[in-house]
């Protein structure tokens, strides 16, 4: 059997197993491949694998028919966790395992899944693992840059699923999760009917996160000149960059602190306005359809910038001859000039514009 055949032979009902164990953005991204295979085979059985602290991302999700659990813990009980989680895999009986993650884990996983056939991009470690290797996205696409989604997309296409655009990300937020903001925003300070922008001064390196004086300059300016109510957002263990911002602002700010990512969703479905650092979140917002505007530092914005590109999210970004890099320092000056080179003005002018195209 050739590549191109296999997804296109699966019988009626045949079981899928993907495996991209993390983070937010590459879930979020992996939603438009989903979708298309989805609307093109809704006879498959599509199971996702992700780490627990990802799951509320896919839960619910028409594209998706199962999320499971790799299998977590340390230890023995990661030990024990894993081969439970093997077995569940095992006794599914998958035709097609396809690894969108690559590293150790995924391809531990791969290789027990017990699938009839597994396939994993070239250039993944362990090739033996995988009777089907797919090749770069830049040789299936015939394009010379791709975007994070296009490159998921690009496994499908490989595999025998008809070539066609890729749609937007799309994500749906829990009834449940829906009650639980229309209490808790309230308390923060946001009334219905009130509209209020999420500011996500957080990022995974410095070399992506602007300076909390800035965040709290466009706080200040969303509530004064826009009418909107700024809601200061972080994850778990981030809570001091919403100190630092609220340092800078002088004032106390409202706080959004400790929500699961399922309340999470919901928060930034309800918002007028997205802007925050290129993380997860930015993704989330953009998937909801809510307008965002994204400020970059060390990372491709060609490559992990709001998508789709026509999208309602927006990008500021300073070029730099270095960029992109690894981002987990600095590798060329001594503090990272392409995040700190961008200015609170171009980032104000940028969110009028974009105020204006949401009002237009």
């Amino acid at each position: 059997m050739t590549a191109p055949s296999l997804l296109p032979s699966l019988a009626s009902g045949a079981r899928i197993l993907i495996i991209r164990l993390r983070s937010i953005g590459h879930i979020v991204l992996l939603t438009p491949a989903l979708r298309l295979l989805k609307e093109w085979r809704p006879d498959l059985y599509t199971s996702v694998v992700v780490e627990p602290r990802f799951r509320e991302l896919l839960d619910g999700h028409p594209d998706v028919d199962e999320v499971l659990d790799p299998g977590c813990g340390t230890g023995w009980e990661k030990t024990a966790s894993r081969l439970r989680a093997v077995r569940e895999f095992r006794r599914r009986d998958f035709s097609l395992c396809l690894n969108l993650h690559g590293g150790p884990t995924s391809t531990v996983l791969t290789s027990l899944s017990g699938a009839r056939s597994r396939a994993g991009f070239e250039h993944f470690r362990a090739r033996p693992v995988y009777d089907f290797l797919i090749p770069d996205a830049r040789t299936i696409l015939g394009q010379p840059v791709i975007h994070t989604a296009e490159h998921q997309a690009s496994a499908f296409f490989w595999l025998g699923l008809p070539r066609g655009k890729v749609p937007r990300s799309r994500l749906f937020v829990a009834a449940d999760c829906e009650v639980w903001w229309r209490t808790k925003r309230i308390g923060l300070g946001v009334p219905a009917g009130r509209e209020y922008a999420i500011l996500h001064p957080t990022a995974l390196y410095a070399t992506k996160q602007w300076t909390a004086e800035n965040f709290a300059r466009l706080g200040a300016y969303l509530e004064g000149e826009a009418g909107l109510v700024p809601v200061y957002t972080c994850g778990q263990g981030e809570s001091a960059a919403l100190d630092a911002v609220e340092r800078a602002a002088g004032v106390p700010i409202r706080r959004l602190e400790g929500a699961s990512l399922g309340e999470f969703l919901a928060v930034l479905a309800g918002a007028r306005f997205f802007l925050g650092n290129d993380s997860g979140p930015a993704h989330i917002a953009v998937a909801l359809g809510r307008p965002s505007l994204v400020i970059f530092g060390s990372s491709s914005s060609q490559t992990w910038g709001p998508w789709p590109r026509d999208g309602p999210g927006h990008v500021v970004q300073n070029f730099w001859e270095c960029n992109p890099c690894p981002g987990d320092r600095c590798y060329r000056f001594a503090q990272p000039e392409c995040i700190l080179s961008v200015r609170f003005e171009q980032v104000r002018a940028a969110l009028d514009a974009a105020l204006r195209a949401v009002d237009s």
